[in-house]
């Protein structure tokens, strides 16, 4: 189960590493100001569009650090993945496309009707 108050205290940890006020964190999460003062003051609870709100915006959060603790933040694997994934993509084998030709062509209307042209 989530405890909101460390939940509370890692969402601060992401303000200050990245020097954002909560007006500007909230724009930059597009989520009204007020929900942040809220969840920051502990009257509300954050959902979990604001939880994936804030891992789409910032890529160094973990999840289970935010959810739980649980690991580091920043995440420092992150970088490790992105060499990875640019490794992988430079040693990619390229297929030879193939050339096709184009056999007809068919054009539907909006009254339900269409049209077929072919080579001939």
């Amino acid at each position: 189960m989530l405890d909101t108050t460390s939940f509370i205290a890692r969402l601060k940890t992401i303000l200050n590493h990245h020097e954002l006020s909560s007006a500007s964190f909230a724009d930059l999460i597009h989520v009204q100001r007020s929900s942040i003062s809220h969840l920051l003051n502990g009257r509300n609870k954050p959902s979990l569009e604001f939880i994936m709100k804030i891992n789409d915006a910032f890529k160094e959060v973990d999840l289970q650090w935010l959810l739980y603790g649980e690991g580091e933040y920043p995440n420092k694997n992150l970088d490790n993945n992105k060499k990875s994934d640019e490794r992988s993509n430079t040693n990619a084998v390229t297929k030879p496309i193939q050339k096709k030709n184009v056999e007809r062509i068919v054009i539907f209307y909006t009254d339900g009707s269409f049209r077929k042209y072919e080579e001939q």
